[in-house]
């Protein structure tokens, strides 16, 4: 059984997609990499693909969080402090947009149908294009601590929210679990996720380069869009799930649901907090 409208609409975008002369060339260089085409994440082989790697990762974030915004700590020149921000958030953004394409044209290429986009059959092997860009998003979270140790070396310590600290923590243990379980729908919440974050980077590279956007309020609402698509995709993926042969990773998935509806709600009260009118007007 499948929804209306969705899988027509994935049909028609993929045919316009692949015929455009610019596809053969991204797909080359996006899709059929041997070490892309090739990929497998292997439990306990793969660098970073065990639940130990996860733990102590976690936990040394955790930890050195709590221990540099405690103790004192050596002040940066503010110049080396923007050079190092600025490569930063040029590498997220340019990270971003690449993982975003690659996964894009992964889809177009190696995915038949909106059936098995949303929903994986069971069984399904972690390998190929779509399971390489889910792992180097993986490692992108982890490269996104560098975030914490930007606001602690820049002494901003009003932005070192619970809300900051537990989504950078929380989001490495969905990125493994959903590679390890294999959870269906994934790939599109990536493909979101890192088209909010070439916005949010770039308005970091802009706020550090000394221009000030109008459009901070923008970067949250499109944080808050993306939750709510999150929602829909894995209403559907639920869907397919109990009208047909069952999807992969519906386990991970009740992480996830949980883990969503908490950012939801986090993100929502400091939207409230940060630009209701009464915070405007004081």
């Amino acid at each position: 059984m499948e929804l209306p409208f969705f899988p027509a609409l994935f049909s028609t975008v993929k045919s316009l997609v692949v015929k455009q002369p610019f596809f053969p060339t991204l797909e080359d260089w996006l899709v059929n990499h041997p070490k892309i085409l090739e990929f497998s994440w292997i439990n306990g082989q793969t660098p970073g693909a065990s639940q130990r790697f996860v733990t102590l990762t976690i936990f040394a974030y955790i930890s050195f969080t709590f221990i540099l915004s405690q103790v004192s700590r050596p002040s940066l020149a503010r110049p080396v402090l923007k050079s190092i921000s600025a490569v930063h958030n040029i590498f997220l953004l340019t990270l971003s947009f690449t993982m975003a394409l690659g996964c894009l044209v992964s889809i177009f290429s190696q995915v038949p149908n909106f059936n098995t986009l949303v929903c994986f059959p069971k069984r399904t092997s972690p390998s190929g294009p779509l399971f390489f860009w889910a792992y180097i998003f993986y490692l992108s979270k982890i490269v996104e601590f560098m975030d914490t140790l930007l606001i602690i070396l820049g002494n901003s310590m009003k932005r070192l929210s619970f809300l900051h600290v537990y989504h950078h923590s929380m989001v490495v243990i969905m990125c493994y679990l959903c590679l390890d379980s294999v959870q269906s729908a994934f790939s599109v919440v990536l493909i979101t996720n890192c088209i909010v974050h070439v916005v949010m980077y770039t308005y970091y590279l802009m706020c550090t380069l000394g221009i000030r956007p109008k459009w901070k309020k923008m970067v949250t609402d499109f944080q808050l869009l993306q939750f709510w698509a999150s929602f829909l995709i894995m209403a559907m993926l639920v869907f397919y799930h109990f009208t047909g042969s069952g999807c992969s990773g519906i386990l991970s998935w009740c992480f996830n649901a949980v883990f969503i509806v908490s950012l939801l709600f986090l993100f929502s009260d400091f939207h409230a907090k940060s630009y209701s009118p009464k915070v405007k007007g004081n």
